[in-house]
């Protein structure tokens, strides 16, 4: 567990520095005894939500990654042929 001491500036801020690297932004919760924990959340972009939504196309993707990490790929060959002219 790494333990650092923050202290806020001036106005209260905090810089976490690379504590926040790879983070879009946190959730804050105070407990009751006043403990502040901050959960990093990483974002993604709203067209791609939609696989995260379908569980069952995600373990697809996962299982295909996993596959092609693994070197169990079947070569197919080009697709050129399904392109549209304007694409080309």
């Amino acid at each position: 567990m790494l333990v650092k001491m923050l202290r806020p500036d001036s106005k209260g801020r905090i810089t976490l520095g690379s504590l926040a690297k790879g983070v879009s932004g946190f959730s804050v919760t105070e407990t009751k005894d006043h403990k502040i924990i901050l959960e990093p959340y990483s974002e993604i972009p709203l067209s791609e939500k939609w696989l995260f939504d379908n569980h069952a196309a995600l373990k697809k993707v996962s299982d295909g990654l996993k596959e092609a990490d693994a070197g169990d790929l079947i070569d197919r060959g080009s697709f050129s042929k399904f392109l549209k002219d304007e694409e080309k």
